[in-house]
């Protein structure tokens, strides 16, 4: 429940339908964000409290999912009891005159709260499957809810059930009822022991502005988790600028960073801003930093030091806000005790460590969890709507060691979808290897002797970028090196 005393004109209404899809398609904690949603929804009606209610898909109760109830930690009804309950069974809306004259009016939560309920607007979240809660409004100020606040709240019901659909905050079979939450994070599917304790800490680095290393392997989702952190700390309403160390040229990586003046080498015809400037209030957030070359660790270090940093060509001093997020699938203290990276700018990076876990390490249940939650997005996207997970090939799925983490099972699933020709999805479809290795023929290659070690590295390198049809990322990451690091062996 949110309390509201303040008035809005009448196009703070308009307001709140668009910018709703936006609110809810964040990497955004629930609560957080039900709490925002409630408050608004209670200024634009110009009403004391709006309550957004989920039917909880394990118990079938209506919960209440704001966070800041002001008198007790959570509501709880069953379908069917009270006004909110009756919505939730029935589909319409219900607008209550006065609460104390109202039969279905449930006084319990009243007794509970010492709030006491004079006028209510109730309408269903319904999607094409079910109805999934009710948006609950009480008290308007200036008296009883009219005909243009049901069209507006029927509206904005209408729009939490599509933007819900679309996230991962739906149902956990699509013919059940409710919405089962997997994972704290919307946009993050994961309700595991093994990521519990990666929620905790994501929920503690966003509350500060403490530079964060992510590590873990190819495919776990890092991107996911730093866009978690961005979208639930201060800086949210501020740009989050992502480089990808990967995929810069070693000759332009400083100038992508920090930005160049005119003239400042062969080309430069005009001042260009770099990626440090832009995400200015923001955040920065650094994929495969293992990539970086020497150079520019040392540029990055004195940023990070006093935030600080000149463009290319450039004489003049220039400061940016930003907080730093980085990434790596790399043991970057490996690559500081081969001299590979610089021990100060290691240590500057990881004031906060998050290891996230592989998909292997997280259990057959959350493969199985992910594999239909992909199964529900691409079915939806490429217009392949009711295919299922026939029982073969679920064992393929629970049976896969997955080397490439949640980004192969999501590639194994759309594939699936595209390629099965019926509703049932059977292993064939997915495009597992056995056991895991790289398709082609790299454990096949032979190398005679007499090769120096850079010529047999370089016939291997080429080798696996022939087994993955010329893809050199799937190469990159088969052989755990960045593109980079993949350019420099075949040209070496």
């Amino acid at each position: 429940m949110i309390e509201s005393q303040v008035v809005p004109p009448r196009d703070q209404r308009l307001s709140l339908l668009l910018d709703l899809g936006a609110l809810l398609a964040r990497e955004i904690e629930l609560d957080g964000l039900l709490e925002a949603l409630g408050r608004r929804i209670a200024r634009a009606l110009a009403a004391d409290r709006a309550t957004v209610y989920l039917v909880d898909a394990e118990s079938g109760e209506l919960r209440s999912r704001v966070a800041d109830l002001p008198e007790i930690e959570e509501i709880r009804l069953p379908v069917g009891q009270g006004v909110a309950g009756h919505v939730a069974e029935t589909g319409v809306v219900l607008n209550v005159k006065d609460a104390a004259r109202e039969p279905r009016f449930y006084p319990g939560v009243d007794a509970a709260t010492g709030y006491v309920t004079q006028t209510m607007l109730v309408a269903p979240i319904r999607d094409a499957r079910a109805i999934r809660g009710v948006v609950q409004v009480l008290n308007k100020h200036s008296g009883p809810f009219d005909e243009e606040d049901e069209a507006f709240l029927l509206a904005l019901a209408a729009q939490v059930a599509q933007a819900l659909d679309a996230t991962t905050l739906r149902a956990a079979r699509p013919e059940g009822r409710g919405v089962t939450v997997r994972g704290p994070i919307n946009h993050i599917v994961g309700p595991s022991p093994a990521l519990r304790e990666v929620y905790t800490l994501i929920g503690r680095a966003a509350a500060t502005d403490a530079t964060v290393l992510l590590t873990g392997e190819t495919g776990v989702g890092k991107g996911l988790f730093a866009r978690a952190i961005h979208a639930n700390s201060k800086r949210r309403e501020e740009p989050m600028v992502t480089v990808d160390c990967t995929t810069l040229p070693l000759s332009l990586v400083e100038a992508e960073l920090f930005g160049h003046e005119k003239g400042a080498y062969t080309g430069a015809d005009r001042r260009v801003v770099g990626k440090v400037e832009l995400a200015e209030g923001g955040t920065l957030f650094l994929d495969e930093i293992g990539e970086l070359p020497p150079s520019a660790q040392a540029k990055l270090l004195r940023f990070l030091q006093d935030r600080t940093f000149e463009r290319i060509g450039g004489r003049t001093t220039l400061k940016s806000d930003v907080r730093l997020l980085a990434a790596t699938h790399r043991d970057l203290h490996a690559l500081v005790r081969a001299g590979a990276f610089r021990e100060d700018l290691f240590y500057r990076l990881r004031v906060v460590e998050i290891a996230i876990p592989p998909l292997r390490a997280r259990g057959g249940d959350e493969v199985v969890v992910l594999a239909r939650h992909f199964l529900d997005l691409y079915g939806r996207r490429h217009q392949r709507p009711g295919r299922t997970l026939g029982k073969d090939a679920l064992a393929a799925l629970l049976s896969h060691p997955w080397p490439g983490n949640v980004r192969e099972l999501e590639h194994a699933i759309e594939r699936a979808v595209v390629l099965a020709p019926g509703e049932v999805l059977a292993p064939e479809h997915l495009g597992l290897i056995a056991g895991g290795g790289a398709p082609g023929n790299v454990s096949d290659v032979r190398l005679p002797l007499g090769l120096s070690l850079a010529e047999a590295e370089r016939r291997y390198v080429d080798a696996t970028i022939a087994a993955h049809d010329g893809n050199l990322t799937r190469a990159a990451e088969t052989l755990e090196i960045g593109r980079n690091t993949l350019r420099r062996k075949r040209e070496s």
